[in-house]
């Protein structure tokens, strides 16, 4: 499991060491880190090392000190280095080893910035070290203009000294201009901004490069599941098991404006290990639902009728039909865990409860946002991705999962997870059916199993939150294998998800 950490709390873990006087150690620790980083990836790409250029872009503090540090163990492998200095004074420390190392130095102002753009776009290697994590706001003045102009230019590896200058450690938030790294070389932890939108836009990959301080932080700020977690936690069938001991689950969706999101999220379901899919809705989408999926059961009765070990509801649902909306409150006033979509959110309560999963994008979040009283509209939300998800599980006291190219899960204990293994091609209608049956699947297997959530560090009472994290690990997985590279239609990814899941549970073993 990755962990990941604000820009307070990795400060707070170095304050023992620096009290000490060890600051000079943990610096050079980081700069050796990232050099190796940079080198790593420089040979890679098939790039060698001696006879290469690198440009640091180095503000006055001690991340530009970490860049200039970084530097000069680059030229002393045999790079030409340049410092750019994005103010009259530097870290002296590093600013006199880069010149021992024989780095050349020149200083940003108004007038060159055009020019030193032109010299860094020019460099096999720009290592962005201009603002660190304790940064307020973004660049200015020469520095703006500097990076704004190298952004929009063709350039060899960025490399970003703890964060990309310019994005929020803590947030994500991005102050712009920024300039997108490939790889991001972040010290003593993962920075929660990293793993959150439009944070992630910038960061590339990112390389934690431990420093000394790893015993010493606290509990994360945000997590990201690895296949290793999933491997452990997936239910397998026991050697006795049958479909009722394996779970069932409830589907109230679609509607005869959008019947498919019905069939996407029961073949989603199915895919996911559910022992049983019942269905109950309109017989129009009972009857597509029949032919495209004969394993669900499929009927026309109430929820209190249904019995099943979890719920999901919303998906294709268009508000129109006020005895599909009854189903749907009905559901999630039965207090079994449940995942409420796309169009059962505007007629849930305001208050729900922690086993009720919220998968909305950005464009619902920000309307659900909105009726409980916040001022945030879409784009608002998709500048502050990992505030505006915190928010609503506050708000609503339930599980909500923001889908993006990053997604969240916030649970209202404000536990939070960060997953992104999917691909751009994920963006395609009906996907985000297919990943509400995946996690409704799940909630009816796994939603009561404490014990396997305690074993793997997880509080219990955030094993919800979990189990969205989960379901949007396999649905990434599943739509990047099923993509391979191209176009994706949204009942692949539910087609690619057994074999993945076989693969990933394989790890265990």
């Amino acid at each position: 499991m990755i962990s990941a950490y604000t820009g307070t709390q990795i400060r707070e873990a170095e304050k023992p060491l620096l009290d000490s006087g060890m600051g000079a150690v943990l610096m050079q620790r980081a700069a050796r880190g990232m050099a190796g980083a940079a080198i790593a990836e420089l040979r890679s790409r098939g790039h060698r090392l001696y006879g290469s250029s690198a440009v640091v872009l180095a503000g006055k503090g001690n991340n530009g000190g970490d860049g200039l540090f970084a530097a000069a163990y680059l030229a002393g492998r045999g790079m030409r280095t340049t410092a750019v200095l994005a103010s009259a004074t530097a870290h002296p420390d590093g600013l006199a080893a880069f010149r021992r190392a024989g780095g050349r130095v020149l200083t940003l102002t108004d007038a060159n910035a055009g020019e030193l753009a032109a010299l860094a776009g020019r460099a096999d290697v720009v290592i962005d070290a201009l603002l660190g994590t304790g940064a307020q706001g973004g660049l200015r003045g020469a520095s703006a203009e500097l990076v704004s102009q190298l952004s929009g230019d063709p350039r060899g590896l960025v490399v970003a000294c703890d964060v990309p200058s310019g994005v929020d450690a803590d947030t994500g938030e991005a102050a712009q201009p920024v300039l997108p790294a490939d790889i991001t070389v972040t010290f003593g932890g993962a920075k929660a901004g990293l793993l959150a939108d439009p944070g992630a836009d910038f960061a590339g990959r990112v390389v934690v490069v431990p420093i000394g301080i790893e015993d010493s932080l606290p509990w994360p700020a945000l997590r990201r599941l690895e296949a290793a977690d999933l491997a452990v936690l997936l239910p397998r069938p026991a050697r006795r098991a049958h479909k009722y001991s394996r779970g069932v689950l409830g589907v109230v969706a679609g509607s005869p404006a959008y019947p498919g999101a019905a069939v996407l999220a029961c073949r989603g379901a199915l895919s996911a290990g559910v022992g049983m899919v019942r269905y109950v809705g309109p017989p129009e989408v009972a009857d597509l639902i029949r032919h495209s999926c004969p394993e669900v059961v499929c009927s026309t009765g109430t929820v209190a009728e249904t019995h099943v070990q979890a719920w999901l509801v919303g998906s294709g649902m268009d508000g129109a039909d006020e005895e599909e909306m009854r189903r749907v409150r009905d559901a999630v006033d039965s207090g079994l865990p449940t995942v409420a979509d796309a169009g059962a959110l505007p007629v849930l309560p305001d208050v729900l409860a922690p086993q009720v999963v919220l998968t909305p994008h950005a464009g619902e979040l920000a309307t659900l946002l909105q009726r409980l009283g916040a001022d945030l509209d879409r784009e608002a939300v998709e500048a502050s991705t990992l505030a505006a998800v915190r928010r609503a599980a506050g708000l609503t006291e339930a599980t909500v999962l923001l889908k993006g190219a990053s997604t969240l899960v916030a649970s209202p204990y404000q536990d939070f997870y960060s997953q992104a293994e999917g691909t751009p091609w994920l963006a395609t209608a009906g996907s985000g059916d297919v990943l509400a049956g995946i996690i409704g699947a799940l909630l009816a297997q796994v939603g009561s199993d404490v014990g396997r959530f305690r074993a793997r560090g997880i509080d219990p009472d955030e094993r919800w939150a979990a189990i969205a994290a989960m379901g949007a690990s396999l649905h990434g997985l599943a739509g990047a294998a099923a993509a391979a590279g191209g176009p994706l239609t949204a009942g692949r990814i539910s087609d690619a998800l057994p074999e993945m899941w076989g693969k990933v549970s394989t790890l265990s073993n």
